[in-house]
């Protein structure tokens, strides 16, 4: 058995409904039924979410505070007042910015834009920079991806007579900024049918409302900020990325034909996941390490030279980035290890001074990926007194929700129910902490701490095919709210696995054979599972389809994220000469060592697994169904085959036995002496009266063509049988021996039960071994 590394919640569709789907819409099953377990169960929802691009976007005006916007914006165009775009430092940030921008500049507005440090003035609007746009002449800031809990900046605006407008998509806080208005759909009270938009999204909506149509040459710049900030890509979202994708592809804008330039994506159909971990990395990189705004520079540039050299310096932080979040990362983990042991805390709060707060956010999601734990990381700033911070969170925890529980302790804080940044007091982390556990242990229960893969679909072999794999992609772009179909093959034969990569990291799959369909599967950093697994078990196997396109020839892959052996499995080490060390591999606390020799452990070099070996003798004292879902390891034969059994009745059964069967003599192979050679021997010694074992043993057995051995061992039985007695090697026949079997010699007994342990468990072949251990483990439950 492998257990998987996931839990694995498989979706259901009605049979009939999505035949009823596909008919109607003359779809092959397998993708109504995938329409189906997206929640699309109507042939007006299907044909909108397949056809897409031929969809309208929706009013603009619906969003509240768009009419009190665009006249002001109209109207300071036209009393020629500057404006201040005020934007956001992240991809989505910086996204809206540059689609302000030319949306002022097509209107010939008067106008310049704004992104703040994030180390030398932190997140959002701030007093000093809204003070110095004052004073410089602006009398309208329009903000981008930020402002919606601005609430003393609105006020000072207001104190400074500099009209402020907010556009956001962040969650709503309690009270809001006393603007001059707020657009965003997740305020409250706003009836915009759709509450998803990204902050690009937002600023496209508003510059669809100031012309009176959508900027649809602007959808590249909105793509990336949509894709990259993980908003849920349906509904206008879904049409921002498809349009936005297919607009990037082949986008005749020289910064951002640059961008895609350094990040080895020229003259290539972009798909959602280069877009989010190709280009957006690189764009969010600026803003994490130092100023976004050569970001905006590099998005509006019209200079070919000026542009490949902004494209290059962003290139070269986002490298720079990669490095920083590494070290942090390390520390991060090593942090948690010592100090805060998953087991022991439900939410991870890890803080430092000297951690970068623009990479953070990255490390909290690598500490959920490897941990499965809310996870918040603090850059610790004595001299300020403050800690500020990024938060992630898993499926169950909603985290703007459970912050929102300490805005006691919390004075400035934002985001969304997976995600947020926060800056709270130096002194005030602990009871962060604390707090969140508690809420944690109320919220969650301990299967919520296992992560979940949601399947879409359940499909045998010979339903994957390149037309399979394409109809598919029908659905793409894939992302947040539309993830790339995740599908289970179930109880699949292994036909060939390896290990592939420069560091025999990854794990390379080919399932099927036979009368089945073959299938390539590549599971990177999963090159670990192929000691878990022997060549014969059935697996299942969950993970995305994709295409395989290698010199012209194509084929349908798996991506694997997650594998399973739902049943019993056998590994045969029998003769394995590094058998040993891969036992010292196996976890302790689920394996039994049994040995039946006491020389096994050194013959074997396993001395180290001392303290973690059962004796033979010890198994009896074991209770009943000890064996139940553990590791078994028999690291040399018993010494009988009926007690063997009787205890593998009844200890339950393993999830794995790993059968080294060690062992110094092979009674199999010696001669083994029938009653005819019994009775020559005896006829022999009989006539003789003596025979002397030392002296001609050896002769004996090589005129007959035996082992020394042999006649040993028929010496020993004639002794037990009272036949003959032995003094010093010189046997001699007994005058009046009594009647019996051989069989009823202990010697003989054991040598025949010897030679029958090794033809059932040492010499057997793989599949023989494997039914009689199944046909033990399983014998009591049948009972």
């Amino acid at each position: 058995m492998l257990e998987s590394r996931t839990r694995w919640k498989v979706q259901d569709a009605s049979e009939e409904k999505a035949k009823q789907l596909a008919d109607k819409l003359d779809l092959p099953l397998l993708i109504a039924n995938l329409l189906l377990v997206r929640g699309i169960d109507s042939v007006e929802e299907a044909e909108l979410f397949l056809n897409i691009d031929k969809n309208e976007f929706h009013d603009p005006f619906l969003l509240d505070g768009m009419k009190e916007s665009t006249d002001r914006i109209h109207k300071a165009i036209e009393s020629n007042e500057k404006i201040l775009i005020f934007g956001d430092y992240d991809a989505d940030g910086v996204s809206s910015t540059t689609v302000m921008y030319y949306a002022l500049k097509e209107l010939g507005a008067d106008f310049d834009y704004y992104i703040p440090n994030r180390f030398t003035e932190g997140y959002g609007p701030n007093e000093p920079a809204l003070r110095k746009a004052k004073e410089d002449g602006y009398s309208l800031v329009v903000t981008v991806d930020t402002g919606i809990s601005a609430v003393h900046e609105a006020n000072v605006a207001k104190e400074i007579g500099l009209d402020f407008i907010i556009t956001d998509h962040h969650e709503a806080p309690p009270v809001l900024p006393d603007a001059y208005s707020i657009i965003n759909p997740k305020k409250p009270g706003c009836m915009y049918p759709f509450k998803g938009l990204a902050g690009v999204g937002v600023a496209f909506k508003v510059a669809h409302a100031l012309h009176g149509k959508p900027l649809v040459h602007l959808l590249d710049y909105a793509a990336i900020g949509t894709i990259a900030d993980l908003v849920p890509l349906v509904d206008e979202n879904r049409m921002i990325a498809k349009l936005g994708i297919e607009a990037l592809s082949k986008t005749d804008k020289i910064g951002l034909q640059e961008l895609l330039k350094v990040a080895g994506l020229s003259d290539k159909d972009l798909s959602a996941e280069d877009v989010g971990f190709a280009v957006g990395p690189r764009v969010n990189a600026a803003g994490r390490l130092g100023s976004a705004m050569p970001v905006v520079e590099l998005f509006t540039s019209t200079d070919r030279e000026q542009s490949a050299i902004l494209a290059e310096e962003v290139d070269s932080v986002n490298k720079e980035r990669q490095a920083i979040v590494n070290e942090i990362t390390k520390e991060a983990i090593a942090m948690v290890e010592e100090s805060f042991p998953p087991e022991q805390n439900e939410v991870l709060v890890l803080a430092k001074e000297g951690w970068n707060p623009g990479v953070i956010g990255i490390v909290a999601s690598r500490l959920v990926e490897k941990y499965y734990r809310p996870t918040i990381c603090l850059c610790l700033d004595p001299e300020k007194g403050t800690a500020k911070g990024s938060a992630r969170s898993i499926e169950g925890f909603d985290m703007f929700e459970n912050l929102s529980e300490s805005r006691d302790i919390l004075p400035h804080f934002g985001g969304h129910p997976m995600a947020a940044g926060m800056t709270l007091n130096l002194h005030d982390v602990d009871e962060l902490r604390k707090r969140l556990i508690t809420q944690a242990k109320r919220l969650l229960k301990p299967e919520d701490y296992v992560p979940v893969t949601t399947i879409d679909l359940t499909a045998t072999l010979d339903e994957i095919s390149l037309d399979t794999v394409d109809l598919l992609n029908t659905i793409a772009p894939f992302g947040v709210g539309n993830p790339s179909p995740r599908v289970l093959i179930e109880e699949v034969p292994i036909k060939e696995m390896k290990r592939i990569g420069s560091q025999s990291n990854h794990l390379k799959l080919q399932v099927g054979g036979g009368a089945l369909s073959v299938l390539d599967c590549i599971g990177f950093q999963k090159g670990d599972l192929i000691d878990e697994m022997t060549p014969y078990s059935q697996l299942s196997i969950v993970g995305q389809l994709q295409l395989n396109e290698w010199n012209g020839y194509r084929k349908p892959q798996l991506l694997l994220e997650d594998i399973s052996v739902p049943s019993f499995q056998l590994f045969d080490y029998r003769g394995i000469k590094d058998a040993g060390k891969r036992l010292l591999n196996l976890p302790y606390t689920k394996t039994h060592f049994i040995t039946f020799q006491t020389q096994t452990l050194k013959e074997l070099g396993l001395e180290s697994l001392s303290a973690h070996t059962l004796a033979g003798d010890e198994l009896e004292n074991l209770p009943d169904q000890a064996f139940e879902n553990k590791f078994l390891v028999f690291l040399d034969v018993p010494s009988s085959l009926s007690e063997f059994s009787v205890w593998l009745e009844t200890k339950g059964e393993p999830d794995r036995i790993y059968a080294v069967f060690h062992q110094n003599s092979d009674h199999f192979f010696t001669t083994l002496p029938t009653r005819e050679h019994f009775k020559w021997f005896y006829a022999f010694i009989a006539k003789r009266k003596t025979f002397n074992l030392k002296k001609d043993g050896h002769e004996l057995a090589k005129w007959k063509g035996w082992s020394k051995d042999t006649i040993d061992f028929m010496s020993q039985v004639f002794f037990e049988l009272e036949f003959v007695t032995i003094d010093d090697g010189v046997i001699t026949i007994n005058s009046k021996p009594g009647k019996r079997d051989l069989d009823s010699s202990k010697t003989y007994q054991k040598k025949f039960e010897q030679v029958d342990i090794e033809n059932q468990l040492v010499y057997s072949s793989y599949h023989a071994l494997k039914s009689w251990f199944t046909q033990q483990t399983r014998q009591k439950a049948s009972l």
